[in-house]
């Protein structure tokens, strides 16, 4: 016989595990684009939520006397989400650090547009890199990948058991920033070589024929070899969005080791 008791203890555990899903989903990349409706995101956490509260057995009592208390445990499963969300999405801002480096060297870096997903302004390449990247990552199952991370982060951190190791957390800030302008340079590695070579070959021009005007000529030259380079190296964003990935799984681990 199906036992369907569900007592007010159980309504205070299934919410706290509501607010750490529901924290994570509003921040993390590909759930938290704005062109996704607030229903479905929150639609989203109760069902992972009612699916993770029947897996996680037995259910913990949470023991708090105030009402004070238990509104410390809700921040507290609040920010657990927060964290790990953030780390994640710490890594999607690679590619628009190496698209903002790739228009700054072809010329395009006064030229901004409104990126719907986030409602902010980007860069031409880096709004490129952003969408091809992202679902390329959708299709190597990144987003099943966030899923099963933050179920299993239920059996590491149980439910107010997260503790915050601050150098820990730190460290993996740091670590990442290292690792954040390696990636985002090899990203735009092609297309900053050749633009060091262009402007190597258009100052021994203007030495030669001083008459031509190079800056009016060089800027001409940088778009069109710039988007050329751009067009010639899309088979690499694989292996870009392979290192994003990888990168993501460490901060993920990083962050959840940080807070047990």
């Amino acid at each position: 016989m199906i036992d369907y008791r569900f007592t007010y203890a159980d309504l205070e555990y299934f919410l706290l595990i509501f607010t750490r899903i529901t924290s994570f989903i509003f921040i993390v990349p590909f759930f938290s684009m704005n062109n996704t409706p607030r229903r479905i995101r929150i639609g989203l956490g109760l069902f992972l939520s009612l699916i993770i509260f029947q897996s996680v057995t037995p259910h913990e009592t949470v023991e708090y006397h105030t009402l004070l208390q238990y509104f410390t445990i809700v921040l507290k499963e609040a920010v657990a989400g927060l964290v790990i969300g953030f780390g994640v999405s710490m890594c999607n801002t690679i590619v628009s650090f190496a698209g903002r480096i790739i228009d700054m060297e072809t010329g395009l870096s006064m030229v901004s547009l409104m990126d719907p997903t986030t409602r902010e302004a980007t860069s031409i390449s880096g709004m490129l890199y952003q969408y091809m990247i992202t679902m390329m990552l959708i299709l190597s199952g990144m987003y099943e990948y966030l899923i099963k991370a933050l179920a299993d982060t239920f059996t590491l951190i149980p439910v107010n058991g997260a503790v915050f190791h601050m150098d820990s957390l730190l460290s993996a800030v740091i670590r990442f920033m290292s690792e954040y302008i390696i990636i985002g340079f090899r990203i735009c590695l092609p297309i900053f070589a050749v633009m060091i070579m262009l402007n190597s070959i258009l100052g021994i021009l203007a030495k030669i024929s001083p008459q031509m005007n190079m800056f009016a000529v060089g800027i001409q030259i940088k778009v069109l070899v710039g988007l050329g380079v751009l067009f010639l190296t899309a088979g690499m964003l694989p292996g870009a969005a392979d290192f994003i990935f990888t990168q993501m799984k460490k901060m993920v681990v990083s962050f959840v080791e940080g807070m047990m």
